[in-house]
């Protein structure tokens, strides 16, 4: 009878049993069944029948059998397939929630939409959020250009210079971007909506506020509060309605930015009408009211899937506490290791400054849009003062905002229709686009700089809305482009923080101008030489960008298609000879087969 030898490594059992409480399954009990029998027949042969070095092999297969029967003692105290399986689902689905626990960006913790990265509807309800942000848009970020209206009255109230007057639209525009890490962990924490109705409730009293200031000093506490009101709402209507479309995202974005020019178009008459009725005092306090209406168009950004975080427990060991001194001060180092790695994580998720190092156009993208808001929102917050101080009368300074608005409103959807267009669709020219809108603005600036009359001023107002609509649309469709989707939220906060520095000396640098000078003219030349070259610093950074791409992409098309094609090197013989395909191979022929 021939020897059966029993393989060890069969004996074993797996490190996930014996970590599981060295559990199996019928397989495995199956497996060890049979071992057992295989050695068993070596049990039963009689040992005189056997030679000696059969004897040898027998006592080696009698001791594995021995371990064998152990075994099989060991797997009928198993417990049954079901409870097995059942505790090993367990145990996997929290492993798997202990794997997801911690994700590493923002877009894995906010909404139940951004958790699940459902695919975007482009429709249905996606509409009601584009409406919705698009009233944000135009109570948010064009609040900040009314206050021009208000202007000559502040100065007159509290007896303040340009410089000291223009802080007031410079704080809240500046907080209005700087929130952004604020409201990146809002919107992580509450979702996108209850962020928007917070910041609708915060503009609303910080305006109120406002009415009640005795010194310019409490205008610039109300309005920091109101510009933080305005970050909260304006940014997760952007995030939320970029989650609801994908397809259609370009023509979202382009439609969306009309809320905007709505609002420059209708806050300065709202404005002029309630300071002839109820001056800035009653003025400020219904600016106010109509500001909460913020919280109404945050109660229906649903998100696209409904439910609610899992806290996160600690577990609580009830081992008692002997610790060393040396054993507190590794625990110590490791709290504080642990401490800096959640901060950096924090830092990634909110603040996204790793995309500054890592991704190239992004930190293009940023220096060039930083650089051109030091120029591009100090014409809407002294057009007014300049018209009236070269005798236009409020009615018609107020209308060239009117203008302004409605050209904005007319072009903007022009322009979303057609970049929106199949043929547009995944288009990398779009920042070049955005970049020749922002030079043809920079470059009108002049012509209200040259001459101060009111038909001089409406044409710049026409070309100036005509530029800022088309850069107006383009401005996060190329920030969607530039960066992937779960690090838009963070990219937006660092953008605008960046973007708040700018805002924040913009208006106040322009103040003091005037102050020193006495003339409004050198305001607007400072804005177009800004805004001209951001522009040109744009065009000329992302073009050596995609040369470089596509240099790049050709030097890896042409290796594949060289590796494709080129023919296999094949060492001959010396001795080889070729034969005529027209004759037949003889037995001399000598075949290559090395190759």
């Amino acid at each position: 009878m021939s020897k059966t030898a029993v393989d060890p490594a069969e004996m074993r059992f797996n490190t996930k049993s014996e970590r599981k409480g060295r559990r199996g399954t019928e397989s495995q009990k199956e497996e060890v069944l049979r071992v057992g029998r295989m050695t068993q027949v070596v049990e039963d042969q009689t040992p005189a029948t056997k030679t000696s070095h059969c004897q040898r092999d027998n006592a080696l297969l009698w001791r594995e059998s021995h371990n064998a029967a152990q075994c099989i003692k060991e797997v009928e105290k198993w417990p049954p397939e079901s409870e097995t399986q059942h505790s090993d689902s367990e145990e996997e689905n929290q492993e798997e929630e202990e794997s997801t626990s911690c994700p590493t960006d923002a877009m894995q913790v906010g909404d139940p939409a951004e958790r699940n990265h459902l695919a975007a509807p482009d429709g249905g309800w996606g509409w009601v959020v584009l409406v919705a942000t698009m009233l944000v848009l135009s109570l948010t970020l064009a609040f900040p250009s009314c206050i021009g209206i208000f202007y000559t009255d502040l100065q007159t109230e509290f007896n303040a210079t340009n410089t000291e007057t223009s802080w007031v639209p410079a704080i809240m525009t500046a907080t209005l971007h700087a929130g952004g890490p604020l409201c990146s962990i809002l919107v992580e924490r509450f979702g996108c909506r209850a962020t928007v109705m917070v910041g609708g409730l915060l503009s609303g009293l910080g305006m109120a506020f406002s009415a009640l200031a005795r010194t310019i000093t409490d205008i610039y506490i109300t309005s920091g509060i109101t510009g933080l009101g305005f970050c909260l709402s304006f940014q997760p209507s952007v995030t939320i309605m970029g989650q609801y479309f994908e397809r259609r995202r370009v023509f979202a974005n382009a439609l969306s930015s009309t809320g905007t020019a709505v609002g420059l178009s209708s806050l300065p008459l709202i404005s002029n009408a309630l300071l002839s009725q109820f001056g800035w005092r009653g003025s400020f306090l219904i600016l106010g009211g109509v500001l909460l209406n913020c919280c109404v168009c945050g109660a229906v950004m649903r998100p696209i899937a409904s439910g609610p975080n899992k806290p996160r427990h600690s577990q609580v060991s009830d081992k008692p506490n002997n610790l060393s001194l040396q054993q507190e001060t590794k625990g110590l180092k490791d709290s504080v290791k642990t401490a800096l790695c959640g901060f950096i994580a924090f830092l990634h998720r909110h603040m996204a400054f790793d995309l500054l190092v890592s991704n190239a156009r992004y930190c293009a993208y940023a220096v060039g849009v930083t650089w051109m808001t030091l120029g591009c929102v100090v014409p809407l917050v002294y057009l007014v003062p300049y018209a009236t101080h070269h005798n236009i009368e409020i009615d018609c300074a107020a209308f060239l905002m009117f203008i302004l608005g409605l050209v904005n409103i007319t072009v903007r959807p022009t322009a979303a229709l057609v970049l929106g267009m199949p043929r547009f669709r995944g288009s990398s020219s779009f920042v070049y686009v955005f970049a020749g809108a922002v030079l043809v603005n920079g470059l009108s600036n002049c012509i209200c700089g040259a001459s101060a009359s009111f038909e001089a001023l409406l044409v710049y107002v026409v070309i100036f809305g005509l530029s800022m609509s088309v850069a107006g649309s383009l401005l996060y469709t190329v920030l969607m482009d530039t960066v992937e989707m779960s690090r838009f939220p963070s990219a937006l906060g660092l953008l605008c923080m960046l973007e708040s520095g700018t805002h924040l000396i913009g208006p106040p640098l322009a103040g003091m101008l005037v102050d020193h000078t006495g003339q409004y003219s050198y305001v607007f030349y400072a804005c177009s030489v800004c805004v001209s070259t951001a522009s040109l610093f744009l065009v000329g950074f992302f073009y050596f960008l995609d040369s470089k791409r596509d240099e790049k992409e050709k030097k890896n098309s042409t290796k594949t298609l060289s590796d494709l094609y080129q023919k296999p090197v094949v060492i001959l013989d010396p001795d080889c000879q070729y034969v005529s395909s027209k004759r037949r191979a003889s037995g001399n022929t000598v075949y290559v087969t090395s190759v």
